[in-house]
């Protein structure tokens, strides 16, 4: 489909501190410019925020990923919301390419905050009209949203990367049960089968993998780990040892959320059946702390498809998470 231009006048598109790069890619791939947003803190940490152009009945997009500084990239997306609206925007649209807080989906302890469900009626308190995301950590996280939210996939730009590359003889396997399903879905579009680890949580950084689900390994020669997130490594790391065991001698990491903390990156990158970690740009890397086996792909071009066709009242059915 070929997509009209957006009137550059009638929209604007702003961006947080956490992740400008995408920001300007999404505005670049939309035709339209990045507006300046204006940032100091007060002598007792206050945040101070300007939006640096008019927002009066016009359309307002705000980028801004929930990545470490956690609390302070989602209090500033807050705040860049209730500003647009308070100034009149017509529509205040949050495009949030990593929600982080997703992980927070169930209450699986007494007294404890189901987060994402708490930050999505945040982001509407605040004056948000719509949300637009990618790859949230578990579907029943986009039912704590009273407002439209679009989570998207990034499985097309997975698949451009591989359409070139002979996968014969590859399995694509999931860490565990809860991502099973969308990695089912991308073996699906790769006519390659799929497995899925056992997996047991003993605490934020260390798993159990007891053995795997699904498609026999033994056999595959390579392997695809398919996950939305990679943050220590830690569940990678496992499924690496079980994949071995089993014969694997090559695997690919594919992930669309690349957070990689305490040193996450390098402890699979040191693991030499481990040829290649791909994953987007939703999350922020310096080049400073990119590794040679590390490849980034950008999702910019789905967002702004996206942008286009919600601004455009058109479907945005094919770029939709749980689509086939």
């Amino acid at each position: 489909m070929t997509q009209r231009p957006i009137p550059a006048d009638e929209v604007r598109v702003f961006s947080g501190r956490s992740n400008k790069p995408l920001a300007q890619s999404i505005a670049a791939e939309l035709g339209v410019p990045l507006e300046k947003t204006h940032h100091k803190k007060f002598s007792n940490d206050n945040m101070y925020i300007q939006l640096g152009a008019s927002v009066r009945y016009r359309r307002v997009y705000i980028v801004q990923s929930l990545t470490p500084p956690v609390n302070d990239n989602l209090m500033e997306l807050l705040m860049m919301i209730d500003i647009a609206r308070d100034a009149a925007a017509s529509e205040v649209h949050a495009i949030i390419p990593y929600y982080s807080f997703g992980r927070s989906d169930k209450k699986d302890a007494p007294r404890i905050s189901i987060t994402a469900r708490l930050v999505a009626d945040l982001l509407k308190t605040a004056g948000a009209t719509h949300v637009m995301s990618m790859m949230f950590h578990s579907p029943q996280v986009h039912g704590f949203f009273h407002i439209p939210t679009d989570p998207l996939s990034s499985r097309p730009v997975f698949q451009k990367y591989l359409e070139d590359r002979d996968m014969n003889g590859t399995i694509i396997v999931a860490p565990d049960m809860g991502q099973a399903k969308s990695a089912a879905r991308f073996a699906k579009s790769l006519s390659l089968p799929v497995a899925a680890g056992n997996k047991e949580r003993v605490s934020d950084t260390k798993v159990i993998i007891s053995g795997l689900v699904g498609n026999q390994v033994k056999g595959h020669k390579r392997a695809l780990i398919y996950d939305d997130e990679i943050a220590t490594g830690g569940s990678i790391a496992e499924l690496t040892r079980v994949l071995i065991k089993e014969g694997v001698k090559e695997i690919l990491v594919m992930c669309t959320h690349g957070v990689f903390t305490r040193g996450g990156l390098e402890k699979l990158a040191a693991i030499p059946q481990i040829k290649e970690i791909v994953t987007t740009d939703t999350v922020h890397i310096p080049k400073r702390k990119r590794h040679p086996k590390l490849t980034i792909l950008s999702v910019a071009k789905i967002f702004a498809d996206s942008i286009g066709h919600n601004f455009n009242r058109e479907s945005i059915g094919d770029l939709f998470v749980f689509g086939e």
